[in-house]
């Protein structure tokens, strides 16, 4: 009976667990001196992804794109990631909110 209880006890904890979850697809994107590089990032539609964003400027930074509702803003020297939802075949367009005249890029997704 104990051996019955344990074994239920351990399928149990393995469904609790859920499926072991892939790593999601990552690019980084570099904030420094009013430019984020690269300045295009090709993606492939339909997945979900990770950016992570680096600042390795003098002035902080805020990652932003209106049309995919994401912004994240970084200290010098700091870094964090923002997760994609899946994309639709298109162009996304992104931008350092504080330097918005030189520091612009795009997702392209296909």
């Amino acid at each position: 009976m104990t051996r019955h209880f344990v074994h239920l006890a351990l399928v149990w904890a393995t469904l609790a667990a859920g499926p072991a979850r892939a790593e999601l697809p990552t690019y980084t994107v570099v904030a420094r001196d009013g430019r984020l590089t690269p300045t295009v990032l090709e993606v492939p539609a339909g997945l979900r992804f990770k950016i992570v964003i680096r600042n390795e400027g003098r002035d902080a930074i805020e990652f932003e794109s209106l049309r995919l509702r994401k912004e994240k803003v970084l200290a010098p020297g700091a870094q964090s990631f923002v997760v994609i939802a899946p994309l639709k075949p298109g162009e996304y367009d992104f931008f350092d909110e504080f330097h918005p005249d030189t520091a612009r890029g795009r997702i392209v997704a296909k």
